[in-house]
């Protein structure tokens, strides 16, 4: 099977993305694995663009390992900014499982996203009991064996854990990460972001992502930081997250709705063979 498809980033947070408007491609979990591969394709996530009566589309996300997204922000962004390329509307609406999210072409490769309003009740993690999500208790342990305690958890469309700590490079997130995102705490797992709050207006991050591990940029990872640090007190409102290789800028509206601008890389044409 040839499929035509595109590869696209986010600050590193790269995605294949195969159009099904026109043509419906049937993959199994082996052939996402396979195309998510870095040997193969490679990709932190695979999207699939979906018809819709809507206006413009719907959106299915797949993660490394094959198991279904919820969410994307980094993605949906590079989608809104391929369909905006286009259709020239500056103005795209996509729709995923967990919602409608409204993207802004403001040029340049830069993208703006609603991602929506937080979920913070421990049901809506959800969490498999009633427990402060604002403060987990979860132990971390960093490279000279001290004990970190905390974790603030969110939902933004997947759900996410934060542990502000005063350095993320102290920390082995490839040991820690699928240890908290297999923590007994979080039935559908979760996400892991080690966060290092530079200033109010910056927070430095590393992340690891549900399914796909240690990744370069996550947005929705950087919302669920700005939403944990303003519940924390850490930052106001409006707040730059910076990743290795570029920052998203997060805001939460008088709806405490969130907002995720950043840029999105050039669209490359693939083909793939599987």
């Amino acid at each position: 099977m040839d499929i035509k498809a595109f590869k696209m980033d986010g600050l590193g947070n790269d995605f294949v993305i195969i159009d099904q408007r026109n043509q419906i491609y049937n993959l199994n979990k082996d052939q996402i694995i396979k195309i998510c591969d870095r040997s193969f394709i490679g990709c932190d996530q695979l999207i699939f663009i979906q018809k819709t009566d809507r206006k413009d589309a719907n959106l299915e996300f797949y993660n490394s390992d094959g198991s279904v997204s919820g969410a994307c922000g980094n993605g949906t962004r590079c989608v809104a900014d391929l369909l905006s390329k286009e259709n020239n509307d500056k103005e795209i609406i996509l729709w995923t499982s967990t919602g409608r999210l409204k993207s802004q072409i403001l040029g340049d490769n830069l993208v703006e996203t609603e991602i929506g309003i937080p979920k913070t009740n421990w049901n809506e993690i959800p969490l498999n009991e009633d427990l402060n999500t604002k403060n987990l208790n979860i132990k971390i342990i960093n490279k000279d064996n001290i004990e970190h305690v905390g974790g603030t958890a969110v939902n933004v469309g997947n759900p996410h854990i934060v542990f502000f700590v005063d350095n993320i490079e102290d920390y082995d997130l490839k040991k820690i990460g699928p240890e908290v995102e297999n923590h007994e705490y979080f039935p559908e797992k979760c996400n892991v972001t080690l966060a290092k709050v530079v200033s109010k207006k910056l927070i430095r991050v590393k992340v690891w992502e549900r399914g796909a591990g240690l990744t370069k940029a996550c947005g929705t990872a950087a919302c669920a930081t700005a939403v944990a640090a303003n519940i924390n007190g850490l930052t106001d409102k409006k707040t730059d997250i910076e990743f290795a290789l570029g920052k998203l800028s997060i805001s939460i509206d008088e709806n405490n709705s969130i907002h995720m601008k950043g840029p999105v890389s050039d669209i490359k044409n693939i083909e793939i063979n599987i």
